[in-house]
């Protein structure tokens, strides 16, 4: 392959910018040759291309993903590590971003930060991408003069939050294509085969068989009241989704799932290991064990978790140990008031939540696996009971009408 020459803006190790042409086969080739210099580049382009060629960033105006919120929080904690200013750091990360979304945001956030603003605080204005454990473990790093570490700890979260999410649509999509297409089945036989089926049955002039008449009576019904049955059923899906708005409604939603049969214990331990991790990363990077209680119990999306992490805010203002006060609260596990308790004894509590997550996490994979694996035939026997119905309700009177005929 012919060699390419490469127009580059790039950083080298003193933090200091850099513009010159490297040649190589491929602008992979190029930047990879850059790095190896330890040069990082900031812009790269064809050096016979037009003078608006696109940048390595070509960017996207969409709204940014939890991948692009991991990528920025990534960038943030390796350039600030390497010693750059942080209104340096914003500026790179705005010449790298890929989501022109959070480049306009970074853009912003590096006018308040040169006008004087923390960046906890630029960032906090946009509460739509950066909530409240992101800029409230900022802040505290940025107090204890640990923006790099905690910033890192932060990316750490994200992506293992992007893996997480990643692992489970991957585990559903199999079992949604076999609901969607079962659902279609269904609806398709009731919808066309069997309303063409039900005027043979009713003038062969036999007693049809109990299993027909069923089948009959319910395409029929269908049939008929095919308005009221989609009125009824969009009525139940709107009643329903009001009053799981209402608080009420949500408490009683999470309760059910978390006693759920099979799926309740895997729902409880996941929300135990999210609100772990980020319960862990928010005393790491020094918020106040208040207030860290009182997001990590937000984070965790179940109003049962948290109405039980004010519980323990409640019980820990007033001077009671974190262990003892989860462990009365009730909804968490004795696998994570242990290990706080060791956490509080020996003084590294974000170690042991660490741990606590990381051993959930394993446990929700596995019973992932295994609920997938139970879906999975539960779909095609329920599919196939019902098929097998259509068929036995279909040739039972075909059978008779062959017996009255002989």
């Amino acid at each position: 392959m012919a060699q390419l020459t490469y127009d580059y803006t790039a950083m080298d190790a003193a933090g200091a910018r850099r513009s010159g042409s490297v040649d190589a086969e491929t602008r992979d080739a190029a930047i990879a040759r850059l790095a190896a210099e330890g040069r990082f580049v900031l812009d790269i382009r064809e050096a016979s291309s037009a003078g608006g060629a696109s940048p390595i960033a070509t960017g996207s105006r969409k709204a940014p993903s939890r991948q692009d919120l991991a990528l920025f929080t990534r960038r943030l904690a390796d350039l600030s590590s390497a010693g750059l200013p942080l209104d340096r750091v914003l500026q790179v990360v705005i010449e790298q971003s890929e989501s022109l979304t959070l480049k306009r945001v970074a853009e912003e956030a590096l006018e308040d930060v040169r006008s004087g603003m923390s960046v906890s605080q630029a960032l906090s204005k946009h509460p739509k991408y950066f909530n409240a454990i992101f800029t409230e473990t900022l802040r505290a790093g940025e107090a204890s003069g640990q923006f790099g570490d905690v910033a890192a700890r932060l990316a750490e979260y994200q992506e293992s939050d992007v893996m997480r999410r990643g692992q489970i649509v991957g585990a559903l999509v199999y079992p949604a294509v076999l609901a969607s297409t079962s659902l279609f089945v269904v609806i398709f036989l009731v919808t066309f085969v069997l309303p063409k089926l039900s005027p043979v049955f009713k003038d062969m002039g036999t007693d049809l068989p109990l299993t027909t008449k069923m089948l009959l009576g319910g395409v029929d019904f269908a049939t008929h009241y095919w308005v009221i049955l989609v009125t009824v059923t969009i009525g139940l899906i709107v009643g329903l989704r009001l009053w799981l708005l209402t608080p009420a409604g949500a408490y009683s939603r999470d309760k059910f799932l978390l006693n759920a049969p099979i799926i309740g214990s895997v729902i409880q331990k996941g929300t135990v290991s999210r609100f772990s991790r980020v319960l862990g990363t928010l005393v790491h990077g020094g918020v106040p064990i208040l207030e860290a209680l009182q997001i990590a119990g937000l984070s965790a999306s179940n109003k049962v978790f948290q109405r039980s992490a004010l519980l323990v805010e409640e019980e820990v203002r007033a001077g009671r140990p974190i262990a003892e006060a989860m462990r009365d609260a009730g909804a968490f596990p004795p696998v994570l008031t242990h290990m706080v308790a060791v956490g509080e004894e020996t003084g590294n509590l974000p170690r042991m939540l660490e741990r606590v997550s990381d051993s959930l996490d394993f446990e929700v994979d596995t019973g992932m696996r295994r609920l997938v694996a139970l879906v999975e035939p539960i779909i095609v026997l329920t599919l196939g009971t019902f098929v097998g119905f259509v068929v036995l309700s279909v040739l039972l009177p075909i059978f008779e009408a062959q017996n009255l005929v002989k």
